[in-house]
């Protein structure tokens, strides 16, 4: 038997002044970004926003429906608006802020595990990793230098 550790490492910040002009542009994005959030059902609004390699950002949010598997992540929603808009340009940074009316988010929401895989697919696809930067509605900020630190061992093509 061999065990094993696996280290993910992020940086933190107390809060968004601390951050580059640019990545408060992006997390500004994806926080205006909410504003078009369809969150009938969980009141859970998620708004993302993309860099791309030629400057262009791009935002969304998620798009809920009664039937719940079929909803939509704002991770997603922006990563697929960004591939079509802008074919074979890769996303350089993500920035994603979550709100809840019913309660102040105080910590960064983190992706779930099918948007994780969507953001390593798209590191893998377009051969650049992808900054992720974090932030609940006030609070502290989590960048993460490469969507694969948030899922360690992804499943990937060359499984396939």
């Amino acid at each position: 038997m061999k065990r094993q550790t696996i280290q993910i490492d992020y940086t933190s910040y107390d809060s968004q002044e601390a951050l580059s002009e640019g990545d408060r542009q992006l997390l500004f994005l994806a926080k205006k970004s909410l504003e078009n959030s369809y969150s009938p059902y969980s009141n859970f609004k998620v708004g993302a926003a993309v860099l791309l390699r030629n400057g262009q950002l791009l935002g969304g949010s998620n798009y809920e429906n009664a039937s719940y598997p079929l909803c939509i992540c704002a991770e997603q929603t922006v990563i697929t608006t960004a591939a079509n808009l802008h074919p074979g340009v890769a996303p350089l940074a993500l920035a994603i802020a979550v709100r809840n009316p019913n309660q102040v988010i105080d910590r960064p929401g983190l992706p779930c595990g099918a948007c994780r895989q969507v953001i390593c697919e798209t590191e893998v696809k377009n051969n650049q990793p992808i900054r992720v930067i974090l932030q609940g509605e006030v609070g502290p900020v989590f960048i993460f230098e490469k969507g694969l630190d948030l899922l360690p061992l992804a499943f990937d093509k060359t499984f396939l």
